[in-house]
């Protein structure tokens, strides 16, 4: 290797050099969002190949989680939709499986995500807006209507009310006939990168914990393929985080989510098996494919070493990917479709076990049905034409990036040391730890770009005086009205008494230790709606008030 160094020392001064006198280089240094340093070229090192990439679906899973990967198949083409009422969205998602989509992912708008009923005052103006409404177990029944659930891999994106929103899901299952053990799916259920990025909780950190691990549980026993969390790195990136603090940030919170349940006597070999991940996929297109290696390998170690998981599905980070929609821009709306074109092959390359593709209009408004399909197509042209899924993990032993899967995995390591030491992600949060890094490299970013160091093609270079005219989707407003009509009809005619019962069975169940799981199924059954079983919760465990971050 000292022969290697001396020999690209001469190529460096014998012929970088005198190349780059003549065209010098576009910037002073490149580096990637991380800041990672990108030298002319990468070189070979010295490493130990079994410890550090192995065989698929080996430990330490750098190399994929699965021996064939795609080659048997294809990522689940996933694509998150829901808008105004139930009907709608249920149109919607039959439209997506009749094109190809292999699973479903439910929005729900900003009431639903925040526990209250589309008939609270203070959903007044957001019914529908930003996904679709769910008040009851009529709403979702009407949501999933002629879409077997033993049929379908069905996502929710839901944090603070996450349990009541599989308990409706495991409701509408039993109605249809369907076994609960037969469910597939995912239910976000991580409240802690709400506190640091998104804001949609409602409780304090400790009793939204208790939820977690409740769910997790319930779900080891009576929904045994359903992936209990997705631990998001998604929302954090979003922020505007750095790949790096993206992968460490997550972990820590992974760590966090795991010493929880172990301290609730879980076993981390059962629950485990049930934990999976949902990352961002940016433009940077090497850093995106060495950032995905590098959290899987760093997740089996943790797991294993640092949690003494002794089985190997608990110790394997499955995860969902999804386009970055912060990158995507209003002006000149169908560069987009470039820009995810990359960031998908980006999450395919880095083996990815499902995905999503943002819609090239998601900077103006919800996707339209044709916006819809080009970024569903998106992935199938990358599956079945590129042939980038023929051959596992394609792009290991490329000596850059080997490099940035090692240097990704050391920095986001160092962020979780001083996480450690800090007391763990929540003390981090409480902080502001997380808030603040993650602050400044947005800013950091933002000073980039209206600089124009960071070009944006379309934005702040290669721009046009043309007006694009894009047909955007919009909610009626008159589906408020409807959705209050709905929920009016069904407090008139259920048996109240019964729903009161079961209430107060909530609230004393929440001053306790029993699972609340069981308890939720059985309320939305009797037609309990979502708020009242968050407010009922809110009486005991409080809402959550976050400190001033300076």
């Amino acid at each position: 290797m000292s022969d290697l160094k001396a020999k690209y020392e001469k190529w460096h001064k014998d012929s970088l050099e005198k190349a780059t006198a003549k065209f010098p280089e576009r910037k002073p240094q490149f580096t990637t969002s991380s800041n990672i340093p990108l030298e002319p070229i990468a070189l070979p090192k010295e490493s130990d190949y079994e410890k550090n990439l192995g065989f698929p679906g080996e430990y330490p899973f750098t190399r994929g989680i699965q021996p064939s990967m795609y080659r048997s198949r294809f990522w689940t083409m996933r694509q998150y939709a829901g808008y105004a009422t139930a009907e709608e969205s249920n149109a919607r998602y039959k439209f997506l499986l009749e094109q190809g989509a292999r699973g479903l992912s439910v929005a729900f708008d900003l009431p639903t995500q925040l526990g209250y009923d589309a008939d609270d005052p203070m959903a007044a103006g957001e019914v529908g807006k930003v996904g679709v409404s769910i008040s009851s177990i009529h709403d979702m029944a009407r949501l999933f209507q002629d879409i077997p659930l033993d049929q379908v891999s069905t996502s929710m994106t839901i944090n603070a009310p996450a349990t009541i929103l599989l308990a409706l899901y495991v409701a509408v299952a039993k109605k249809q006939g369907v076994e609960t053990r037969k469910l597939r799916g995912t239910v976000q259920n991580d409240i802690l990168k709400e506190y640091i990025a998104r804001g949609t909780y409602i409780y304090p950190p400790k009793p939204s914990m208790r939820l977690i691990t409740d769910l997790f549980d319930y779900c080891s026993k009576e929904v045994p393929h359903w992936n209990t969390i997705s631990i998001s790195g998604y929302h954090i990136r979003e922020a505007g985080s750095t790949a790096v603090q993206e992968v460490a940030f997550t972990l820590a919170n992974g760590i966090a989510y795991v010493q929880a349940a172990i301290d609730a006597g879980l076993d981390v070999n059962v629950f485990g098996r049930q934990l999976s991940f949902f990352f961002n996929a940016h433009n940077q297109f090497l850093e995106e494919i060495a950032k995905f290696r590098a959290a899987r390998r760093m997740w089996a170690r943790i797991m294993k070493e640092r949690f003494g998981a002794s089985d190997t599905e608990a110790m394997r980070l499955r995860f969902h990917t999804q386009t970055g929609g912060s990158t995507l821009t209003a002006q000149q709306p169908e560069n987009n479709i470039v820009r995810v074109t990359v960031q998908a092959l980006a999450a395919i390359l880095g083996g990815t076990q499902s995905l999503h593709t943002n819609s090239m209009d998601e900077a103006l408004a919800l996707p339209t049905e044709q916006a819809v399909q080009i970024a569903l197509r998106t992935q199938q042209i990358l599956a079945y034409e590129s042939g980038v899924a023929d051959t596992v993990d394609a792009l290991a032993g490329s000596y850059l990036i080997e490099h940035l899967t090692d240097e990704i995995e050391k920095r986001a390591g160092e962020y979780i040391r001083q996480i450690d030491e800090m007391g763990g992600a929540l003390a981090a949060i409480e902080q502001g730890f997380v808030q603040r890094e993650i602050s400044d490299s947005a800013y950091q970013y933002m000073q980039a770009v209206e600089s124009g160091e960071q070009i944006i093609v379309g934005l702040n270079e290669f721009t046009t005086d043309d007006e694009h005219h894009v047909d955007i989707l919009k909610v009626d407003p008159a589906i408020e009205a409807q959705q209050v009509e709905k929920l009016a009809k069904l407090r008139e005619s259920r048996d109240n008494n019964r729903a009161q019962e079961l209430l107060t069975r909530i609230e004393n169940a929440a001053h306790g230790t029993e699972n609340l799981m069981p308890l939720f199924v059985e309320a939305v059954e009797a037609e309990v709606t979502l708020g009242e079983i968050a407010h009922a919760l809110r009486h005991v465990f409080g809402v959550y008030h976050p400190a001033v971050i300076i």
